[in-house]
């Protein structure tokens, strides 16, 4: 397979992520990071120390960042939504604020070459300036793999 899919996601926290607003999804990380690198398709995930909330984007402590990379479309979107990591997204607005920008991008990574933090904001940022395209679509927008 010479393509996998690679997802980047960024949420802006109501409050900081030791704050009680926010326990009931800090206490799900661990479960749901775990869930994931089980998931058939799985194939590497961002993280420091066990997740990727100590890495900060953008100097915002209340921004976070979520990238992995999957084997085919159909698993991530398997463990998105099929999963009980549904969840954490039905409760989303509990949590974070709602942005005014996209804060998901999908694309094409070369299998073997997990992505920098830096080619995925790349990423993100081409989705809000262009609209979806080969370069970084959304699940509502899919391109094919080349």
């Amino acid at each position: 397979m010479p393509f996998q899919l690679a997802q980047i996601n960024v949420a802006l926290a109501k409050d900081d992520l030791n704050s009680p607003a926010l326990a009931g999804f800090v206490s799900q990380l661990a479960e749901t990071n775990e869930r994931a690198e089980a998931s058939p398709g799985f194939v590497w995930r961002l993280k420091d120390y066990g997740d990727a909330n100590t890495i900060q984007i953008e100097d915002n402590p209340r921004l976070i960042v979520n990238m992995s990379v999957w084997e085919t479309l159909e698993s991530l979107r398997h463990f998105v939504y099929k999963t009980p990591h549904i969840g954490l997204i039905q409760a989303r607005a509990q949590w974070f604020e709602k942005l005014d920008q996209a804060h998901t991008a999908l694309w094409w990574q070369p299998s073997g070459h997990p992505p920098t933090l830096a080619e995925g904001l790349e990423r993100l940022n081409h989705l809000r300036a262009h609209g979806p395209t080969a370069t970084a679509f959304t699940f509502g927008k899919l391109f094919p793999s080349a």
